[in-house]
C-alpha cells in the first residue's frame, strides 16, 4: 500500500476530491499535491482538509521536470497519481495549444521524471512504485444511440482536441510501461461531478447559473446522452485500483447513469425548486435555454465497468438522483466557494464570451 503519494492537479476538481478522500481512507498516507494553479485550479478547494498536516502542498508545473524529480526524491514518493490536464472540450476547440503543451509534453515530463529517477538512476525503489494516469472515456470517440458501452478494449478514436489529447498521454503511459518497465496502471472515467467542480461545466454551472438568475444554456436540443460518475465514487475507484490493481491494466470506471443531457438540467431545476424556491415562484426550468450546438459534439458516451467491479470489487454507492442532490445541497451550503470562484477574472470572462 503506498504511503508517499505525488497528485499533480490537486487543486482541481476530481484532484482535490481525491486528496479529500485518500485523507480519510487512509490515516497513514501522506500527499504532496502538486499543481500550477491555472484557472481551473483554486486553493479555495483546499481549506479544510481533514487532516491537513498530511498534505503538502507545491506549486509548479508538471512541465518542469527538474522540479518533479526533486519531489519524488525529496518526498520518497511510492506513487504518483496523475490528474493534472485540460479538460474543458469547448476551451479545447478554441485553443488546442494549451491541450497539446499540458496534456501531451506535461505528461511526457512526468514520465521521464518517474524514469530518470526509479529506472536510469535508480535513486528511488521502482519495486512498490505506481504510475496511476488519470483519463476519459471521450478518448474513445462517439458512440450511436445502440451500440454497447465502451470497454478497455474499444480501438481508440477521439473527436475532439481535448479528446486526442488525452488519447496521447494514454499510448505514452502506456509506451513507459512497455518499453522501459514502468509500473503503470491507467483509469478511464466517465463524467464527473460533485463538489468543487469549476463552473464551465455543465452541472456546476446550471446551479451557479440558476441561483444567479441567469439562463441556463443547453447544446441544440440537449439530447446527447452521457454516463455520469459522482467524483468520491470516482476516488474510491481510483483508490481501490491503486492498491490492488494489476500493474500495466486499464480499468473503465462508470456510474451506470446514461440520460441526456437536458433530463440533467430538468432535474438540477427540480431539485432547487424543492430546496430553494425562487421568489417569484417559477421553476428554474422557466431560464432553460437552448443555443448553438459545439462543433463536432460527440453524440453518446457510456461505458462499462464490468472489469473493474469483477476484478477489484469496486461498486458506485450514488445514484444519479443522490449525486446530483448531494451536489446541488453542497452549492447551496458552499456560497462562499461559488463568490470565490466567480470573482476570477479569467472565468468571468470566459462566461461572459461563452454563456453570457
Amino acid at each position: 500500500m503506498p504511503k508517499n503519494i505525488l497528485v499533480t492537479g490537486g487543486a482541481g476538481f476530481i484532484g482535490s476530491n481525491f486528496v479529500r478522500y485518500l485523507l480519510v481512507a487512509n490515516p497513514d498516507v501522506r500527499i504532496v499535491n502538486y499543481d500550477s494553479l491555472t484557472y481551473a485550479g483554486s486553493l479555495e478547494n483546499l481549506k479544510d482538509l481533514p487532516d491537513p498536516e498530511r498534505h503538502i502542498f507545491v506549486e509548479g508545473d508538471i512541465n518542469d521536470q527538474g522540479k518533479v524529480e526533486g519531489l519524488l526524491q525529496e518526498y520518497k514518493i511510492d506513487a504518483l497519481v496523475h490528474f493534472a490536464a485540460e479538460s474543458h472540450v469547448d476551451r479545447s476547440i478554441l485553443g488546442p495549444e494549451a491541450f497539446i503543451q499540458t496534456n501531451i509534453i506535461g505528461t511526457f515530463r512526468l514520465l521521464e521524471a518517474v524514469r530518470r529517477v526509479y529506472i536510469e538512476e535508480k535513486l528511488l525503489p521502482l519495486e512498490g512504485f505506481r504510475f496511476h494516469h488519470i483519463s476519459t472515456d471521450e478518448v474513445f470517440g462517439e458512440l450511436g444511440t445502440d451500440d454497447p458501452p465502451f470497454t478497455e478494449e474499444t480501438p481508440y478514436a477521439p473527436n475532439s482536441p481535448y479528446a486526442a489529447s488525452k488519447a496521447s498521454s494514454d499510448h505514452l503511459v502506456r509506451a513507459y510501461h512497455h518499453t522501459y518497465g514502468l509500473p503503470i496502471l491507467i483509469t478511464n472515467c466517465t463524467n464527473n461531478y460533485g463538489p468543487y467542480q469549476y463552473p464551465e461545466k455543465l452541472i456546476p454551472l446550471t446551479i451557479s447559473n440558476a441561483l444567479a438568475g441567469k439562463r441556463l444554456p443547453v447544446y441544440g436540443q440537449g439530447k446527447q446522452m452521457r454516463d455520469w460518475l459522482y467524483v468520491s465514487d470516482h476516488c474510491s475507484a481510483i483508490w481501490e485500483a491503486l492498491q490492488r490493481g494489476k500493474v500495466g491494466e486499464t480499468y473503465a470506471v462508470g456510474g451506470d447513469t446514461q440520460v441526456v443531457n437536458l433530463e440533467i438540467v430538468e432535474t438540477l431545476c427540480e431539485i432547487l425548486d424543492e430546496l430553494k424556491p425562487r421568489a417569484s415562484g417559477e421553476s428554474y426550468a422557466e431560464l432553460i435555454t437552448f443555443v448553438k450546438d459545439r462543433p463536432g459534439h460527440d453524440w453518446r458516451y457510456d461505458i462499462d465497468s464490468s472489469k473493474i467491479k469483477s476484478k477489484l470489487g469496486w461498486q458506485a454507492k450514488e445514484t444519479l438522483h443522490s449525486g446530483l442532490m448531494k451536489t446541488v445541497q453542497w452549492y447551496l451550503d458552499n456560497a462562499q466557494w461559488i463568490e470565490a470562484i466567480n470573482s476570477e477574472g479569467e472565468y468571468k470572462g470566459w462566461i461572459k464570451e461563452n454563456y453570457g
